[in-house]
């Protein structure tokens, strides 16, 4: 059966994903870019996300990479696809522009769901109200049996964890405090005893904590 994965998830030190405040012009609210920064720094952001050439090509930008390969279909929140009240604007198609960097069908939970969006670059938008495992259940089907990318945020993290659907975790935590926002372990207690971990430091200052079934 495929994997479910998580990749190239950033937390700050106290945990949180993204901070709190979320708006059209501040997608993470106040942690703005900063948790971030590291892999956009890296090659494979610079090449892969913003068409553009250099960037570093150490540790930071092999475990990085590792984010595409072999997923045939991404679960992403409500939140990640838009801001607060997108579900209200029938032209909002994402964040992304028209050629996501997706590549893949893209299932987004939502309590609202429409049509579904076609984009450029292989990336469609299904838009569905299930539960963790009934959106896995689709989104399996439509990987024909690649893995599956869990892509966010914290609150659809946490909840495909909580029900114990997640293969492989990997989480970037970025030295900063943002003390407000949504974090990722709430409720969690526990959860490294059903994995193994790897943890690895970089010269960026971020910390990869890698869980693996």
């Amino acid at each position: 059966m495929s994997r479910v994965r998580v990749h190239n998830f950033s937390i700050s030190l106290d945990g949180f994903a993204t901070g709190e405040g979320q708006s059209l012009d501040t997608p993470f609210g106040h942690a703005g870019q900063r948790l971030h920064q590291w892999m956009f720094a890296t090659r494979y952001a610079r090449t892969e996300l913003f068409g553009q050439s250099g960037g570093s090509e150490g540790v930071d930008d092999a475990i990085a990479e590792r984010h595409g390969p072999g997923i045939g279909a991404e679960i992403m929140g409500s939140n990640k696809f838009g801001p607060p009240g997108w579900q209200d604007d029938p032209e909002w198609r994402g964040w992304w522009g028209e050629n996501p960097p997706f590549h893949t069908p893209t299932f987004v939970l939502t309590h609202r769901p429409r049509s579904p969006i076609e984009m450029e670059g292989g990336t469609t938008f299904h838009f569905l109200e299930a539960t963790p495992a009934e959106a896995l259940e689709v989104a399996r089907e439509a990987a024909a049996g690649q893995d599956v990318r869990i892509g966010g945020g914290p609150t659809v993290v946490r909840d495909f964890l909580a029900a114990g659907l997640v293969d492989h975790l990997h989480v970037v935590q970025v030295p900063i405090l943002l003390g407000r926002g949504v974090r990722l372990w709430d409720g969690l207690e526990g959860l490294e005893q059903q994995y193994e971990v790897e943890v690895v430091s970089t010269p960026s200052g971020v910390t990869h904590l890698t869980f693996t079934r």
